[in-house]
């Protein structure tokens, strides 16, 4: 059996009852940096064997851990932060588990899109997620069939891009109302709200560190 276990975003106080279970039953768990996943175990007192599994060496791995699980080894796939297979790894090895029938069971827990859907006041009852944009190629392509979309957009970006993002949400979006979520969970998480301009000004006096999610609301939404 393999397991998808979500893990906290931040605050280590979000992990759930039943994956802590988890953790302490598999034979053993895959995650994305066995320091990151290392102090997280250590903090619950859980004592299991880490295997990385990162983005780098998924589909290198996928072959051995497949056939861990059917000689009768249980296992857990994590991430550095929230749920596996979400802008994170985990997407293939599930997608070879399924088709080498092994169950796989969902351990649900911390999202950092679904969190901030929830908090920034803009319309939910549809959406699209879409993970992290394209760092250069295809980045304007993108941006531009984005102006056009109907539906509240979700999406992450790095304290690197963050500022140039705004530009670009300036040029392509000026009118949008947008939630910005910094470092959701922890001890210095903000929300920011308004057009993306507005949003910009009041960026020039913090220091814009940590991970973002940008909710970008519909045309005409207010």
């Amino acid at each position: 059996m393999l397991y998808v276990v979500a893990t906290p975003i931040g605050n280590l106080e979000d992990i759930t009852l039943r994956a802590l279970k988890i953790l302490e039953a598999v034979d053993f768990i895959l995650c994305e940096d066995t320091r990151t996943s290392g102090n997280l175990l250590k903090h619950f007192n859980i004592k299991k064997e880490l295997v990385s599994f990162n983005s780098r060496m998924e589909e290198k791995k996928i072959s051995a851990v497949i056939s861990r699980i059917k000689s009768g080894e249980t296992a857990a796939v994590i991430s550095d932060a929230g749920t596996p297979a979400i802008s994170d790894p985990g997407v293939r090895l599930v997608n070879a588990a399924h088709k080498n029938d092994i169950q796989v069971v969902g351990i649900p827990g911390a999202n950092a899109a679904i969190l901030a859907l929830s908090i920034a006041g803009l319309p939910t009852d549809s959406f699209i997620f879409e993970g992290f944009l394209p760092q250069k190629k295809g980045r304007k392509k993108k941006l531009t069939a984005l102006a056009k979309e109907e539906r509240t957009i979700v999406f992450y970006e790095s304290m690197y891009r963050i500022e140039k993002l705004l530009k670009e949400l300036a040029e392509y979006m000026p009118e949008r109302i947008v939630a910005i979520g910094r470092e959701l969970t922890k001890k210095f998480e903000e929300l920011w709200r308004g057009c993306p301009s507005q949003i910009l000004e009041t960026f020039s006096e913090h220091q814009l560190k940590g991970e973002f999610v940008v909710v970008i609301a519909p045309p005409n939404w207010k």
